[in-house]
């Protein structure tokens, strides 16, 4: 039996499609040093004697904190790891979520509150920022 000569030249002309396909990938990552001199740079655009570059500062909107009693100590110690606005940022939670969430931050972040500025704290969020006493505007 013998093999058709198409079938022997197409099968010498995959094999050869598949050992440049080879060799291009494992050229395909390889920049000699050579080479990378010649790589053309693009050039940065010419700026302007004229023209203003400056750019004006990020509006920084501070967190309105109802006033009341612990509203400094919020301010104080809650802006030790996190921006105040954090707070205002929360849905309204029920009291004991907020009792939760200040003793995680004193006792698993290690937030150096002392305990009698950590039960203001805690009738502060409770007295303001739940379902029942969170005013929206």
């Amino acid at each position: 039996m013998r093999i058709p000569t198409i079938f022997v030249l197409i099968l010498l002309v995959l094999s050869m499609l598949a050992t440049v396909a080879l060799y291009a990938d494992f050229q395909s990552g390889y920049y000699a040093p050579v080479g990378a001199s010649s790589l053309a740079q693009q050039t940065p655009p010419k700026l302007s004697l004229d023209a203003d570059y400056e750019v004006g500062m990020y509006p920084i909107y501070p967190a309105l904190f109802p006033s009341g009693d612990g509203v400094t100590e919020v301010k104080a110690y809650c802006n030790t790891c996190h921006s105040p606005r954090y707070i205002t940022m929360q849905p309204p939670l029920p009291a004991a979520v907020w009792t939760a969430e200040v003793n995680k931050m004193v006792n698993s972040y290690g937030a150096a509150i002392p305990d009698d500025a950590k039960q203001k704290i805690i009738e502060y969020l409770q007295t303001h920022f739940t379902h029942e006493t969170r005013k929206r505007s």
